[in-house]
């Protein structure tokens, strides 16, 4: 399924719609941290950053604490927290089951999918949450393209050694030693294996490299900003 902005700033899933507890978004280049405080839906909701650092480290989220916490993904089935996921490249991954209310953003990059941390987010949602892998409704939102995303050998190989279908690298036609990587594809592959449904998968197929209203290190070069991607459950 392919999905349509609602507004200049904001992309949003028309089928999640109907699940009356969520609010969710991936943002562009426009949306900004206090147009959460702006949106009657999302003013009264707390927000949870995470540092990201490219890794396979997930939490769950019960509580805010003191210190910002390190990794790549966040759970959740608490109400009035929004998680959200910053992205300039990488792929931002919004979950939800609709029977256990349970939520997650995952802020997939290359290193995070070769440690395959979207199946262990799924394997987490099943074991701490009760999760029916089947039942999850799974967002990915803009990203960097796989006619765009190139990477060396090295990268190759990293998914080779970790026991990666090597079928998500196209080799450079240009520069030996080059491939392009489909991030969407690969992430895809580890939340199939983990018992999720293709069928269940949305995506705003949009590339950050090309879309000049996204934002994109590759395409910059530059550390310009991060979009934020959110996902959240409201009170009764």
């Amino acid at each position: 399924m392919r999905m349509k902005p609602v507004s200049m700033a904001l992309f949003t899933i028309p089928e999640w719609k109907t699940i009356p507890f969520l609010v969710h978004g991936f943002g562009n280049k426009d949306w900004q941290q206090n147009d959460f405080e702006a949106h009657p839906r999302l003013r009264n909701f707390k927000l949870f950053f995470l540092r990201q650092i490219h890794s396979d480290i997930l939490h769950i989220v019960d509580d805010f604490p003191e210190d910002v916490l390190t990794g790549d993904a966040l759970l959740t089935d608490r109400q009035d927290i929004l998680l959200v996921i910053k992205t300039a490249d990488c792929l931002p991954v919004l979950i939800v089951d609709p029977k256990t209310k349970a939520l997650a953003a995952v802020h997939c990059g290359w290193k995070s999918t070769s440690q395959k941390l979207v199946r262990k987010v799924v394997k987490c949602l099943e074991e701490h949450f009760q999760c029916d892998p089947s039942s999850l409704l799974i967002a990915f939102g803009p990203c960097i393209g796989k006619d765009c995303y190139e990477v060396g050998e090295d990268v190759r190989k990293e998914f080779e050694e970790r026991g990666l279908t090597n079928d998500v690298f196209l080799p450079h036609p240009q520069h030996a030693g080059k491939f392009y990587l489909d991030l969407r594809m690969a992430t895809r592959h580890q939340l199939l294996d983990g018992g999720a449904k293709d069928s269940n998968i949305s995506s705003v197929d949009l590339c950050t490299c090309c879309e000049e209203s996204l934002l994109s290190y590759r395409r910059s070069k530059q550390k310009e900003g991060r979009m934020l991607s959110f996902i959240g459950k409201s009170s009764p």
